[in-house]
């Protein structure tokens, strides 16, 4: 019988993880709606009493996000209040949901990290994740490798999706 050779583990492909640049912590979202009249009306006085009396010590070193699930016009200055308040408490705020802020993190970290690693080979981004990796993560992630790599594909080994190709240098 012949021996079972595992050309996936013996290819020179690099495989880039964004798995491995996750930001540990908690995401929490904040929604606004809660401090409104019925979900939908914000009385400035009744609102300021809202956030005066919660609990923002809840938050301490939570990655937060601050939305409004109904459809109640806001005004901007809502959620800068609210920001407000978080700041002495949470190591990031943004306006938007819990992708929102995992995509904030990596436009944080991605610019950061040193891609001459990945000079002139054949990069796999990764594509299966038990994290929640959002896509502007490996839209980034691309757009980072591209000047570096030779290649650049999308998934696993076995089933990669060919993204790019750098011109052949005369």
């Amino acid at each position: 019988m012949e021996e079972i050779i595992n050309k996936v583990a013996n290819s020179a492909l690099e495989v880039f993880d964004l798995e491995d640049y996750y930001p540990k912590g908690i995401r929490t979202q904040i929604d606004i709606s809660q401090w409104l009249l019925e979900g939908f009306l914000l009385r400035e006085k009744d609102f300021r009493e809202a956030l005066k009396n919660h609990d923002w010590t809840q938050y301490q070193d939570h990655y937060v996000a601050i939305n409004c699930s109904t459809d109640a016009i806001v005004p901007a200055w809502a959620s800068i209040l609210v920001a407000i308040q978080l700041a002495p408490f949470a190591k990031k705020i943004i306006n938007g949901n819990i992708e929102d802020i995992d995509a904030a993190l990596y436009e944080e970290l991605l610019p950061k990290i040193d891609y001459t690693a990945y000079e002139n080979k054949s990069v796999i981004i990764k594509g299966c994740s038990k994290k929640p990796v959002p896509t502007r993560a490996y839209i980034l992630a691309a757009h980072y490798l591209q000047p570096f790599a030779r290649s650049i594909m999308y998934g696993e080994a076995c089933s990669a999706v060919p993204l790019y190709k750098a011109p052949k240098k005369a």
